[in-house]
C-alpha cells in the first residue's frame, strides 16, 4: 500500500504545465513537494497566497507564511499575498484549473463528504464548498478504508455531503480510480496490491476492464 507521500507523488503526475492548482489540507498539501521536472504550475492557497512552494526545511520555517491548514510553507519567486475576498474570487471565477482535496467518503456518483463527522469537533467547512462548486477538475487524495477497515468509497455517502457529482479521479493507498457514470473505474494498482484487494476494500460499484497496470512514480 502507498504512503501519504506516495499518494501525493502519484497525483503530481496529473499536473500540467501552466495549471493553477488549489491544494486542500491533509495529503493534498504534499503534492507541492513532487512537481515533475519541466512542469511549471502555480499553487493557490485559499487563505490568500499564490505561488506557494514546498514545505520548508526544518529550521527555515517562517511562522507568518502558512497554507490553509496552518502549516508553514515556502513562497516561490513572484509569489503574492492577498485578502480572502480576492482568493475566493479566483476560486468562484473558475480561474483554478485543478483542485486536490482530501475526503472522508466519496460515492460512486462522485459525491464528496470531507468536512464534518456529526458529534465531533471540527474547525469548519473552510473553502471546501466553494472549491467543489466551482472547480471543473477535482482529484481526491484519501485512504481507501478507515482505521477499522471499512470502505470509504461507497454507493452513497453517509456523512454530510460537501459537493454532489463533482469528483473526477481518486488516488488512494490502494489504487487510482476514475469516477464514471457506471461507478468507480479501476485504472491503476499500487505496487503489491491485487484487483481482489481493491474489490474487498470498495463498497461502491467497481468496474474492472482488461489488465490493470501498476502505478509508476
Amino acid at each position: 500500500m502507498l504512503t501519504k507521500e506516495q499518494i501525493a507523488q502519484r497525483i503530481a503526475k496529473e499536473l500540467k504545465n501552466g495549471y493553477y492548482v488549489n491544494l486542500g489540507i491533509g495529503i493534498p498539501t504534499l503534492v507541492a513537494n513532487y512537481v515533475p521536472e519541466g512542469i511549471e504550475v502555480v499553487f493557490q492557497s485559499e487563505n490568500g497566497m499564490l505561488g506557494m512552494g514546498p514545505f520548508p526545511y526544518e529550521g527555515e520555517e517562517d511562522p507568518d507564511v502558512i497554507n490553509a491548514g496552518k502549516q508553514t510553507v515556502t513562497v516561490l519567486p513572484g509569489g503574492v499575498f492577498f485578502d480572502s475576498s480576492t482568493s475566493f474570487s479566483m476560486i468562484r471565477g473558475r480561474h483554478v484549473h485543478l483542485t486536490v482535496l482530501g475526503a472522508m467518503e466519496v460515492s460512486e456518483k462522485g459525491d464528496i463528504a470531507n468536512w464534518k463527522i456529526p458529534g465531533k469537533m471540527v474547525k469548519g467547512m473552510g473553502g471546501a464548498m466553494d472549491l467543489v462548486a466551482s472547480a471543473e477538475n477535482i482529484i481526491v487524495a484519501m485512504m481507501h478504508t478507515d482505521k477499522k477497515g471499512n470502505s470509504k468509497l461507497l454507493k452513497e455517502c453517509t456523512l454530510p455531503i460537501t459537493g454532489v457529482r463533482c469528483v473526477k479521479k481518486i488516488v488512494t493507498n490502494l489504487a487510482v480510480l476514475d469516477v464514471t457514470e457506471r461507478g468507480f473505474e479501476l485504472r491503476e494498482l499500487a505496487p503489491g496490491v491485487s484487483v481482489d484487494d481493491v474489490k474487498k476494500a470498495t463498497e461502491g460499484t467497481l468496474i474492472v476492464e482488461g489488465d490493470i497496470p501498476v502505478m509508476q512514480f
